[in-house]
């Protein structure tokens, strides 16, 4: 278990698929410790393991207020996502000192592996269901300032160099 470091955008990694995991081992329970020990020391609400350069489909999300409720995905999909839109201020440790206001579905229902290698489904609603879809982007090769136009990026991105 290590708190890791989070590879900087532009790095190609960022904007690559991540592989499916095709099975629970040691090796991806290892990387999900050392992905809750970097959320946990950001503090973020999830992380997803191409972020720290592990170019697989494994994520963790932790939005609960008392933390410890930690849910382990591989292979996260989104099943059904709600017609109701949900803003949320949402940024990145791969772009450092930026953010913006992102709308995303306000619930989904999501399959993945769990810790037991077992599909689950599961509903996420809230910043639980924000951060699900924003670590799933992630390992799509997917970041949130995509969600917003050309012109709001570029300034973003502009503002994200210059710190």
């Amino acid at each position: 278990m290590t708190v890791r470091k989070c590879i900087p955008w532009p790095d190609k990694r960022l904007r690559s698929k991540a592989e499916v995991v095709s099975e629970i081992t040691d090796e991806v329970r290892a990387v999900w410790a050392d992905l809750i020990d970097t959320m946990e020391a950001m503090p973020g609400v999830g992380m997803g393991a191409n972020q720290i350069g592990v170019m697989q489909r494994i994520a963790v999300v932790d939005a609960s207020q008392e933390r410890g409720q930690v849910v382990r995905m591989a292979n996260p999909k989104v099943l059904h996502a709600s017609v109701e839109l949900r803003e949320h201020d949402e940024a990145s440790p791969n772009l450092q000192g930026v953010s913006a206001i992102i709308k995303r579905p306000r619930a989904v229902t999501v399959e993945f592996l769990n810790e037991r290698g077992e599909i689950e489904q599961r509903d996420f609603i809230g910043l639980w269901a924000t951060s699900v879809q924003h670590q799933i982007d992630h390992l799509n090769g997917k970041l949130y300032f995509d969600h917003l136009s050309r012109v709001k990026r570029d300034m973003l991105i502009k503002k994200a160099r210059k710190l």
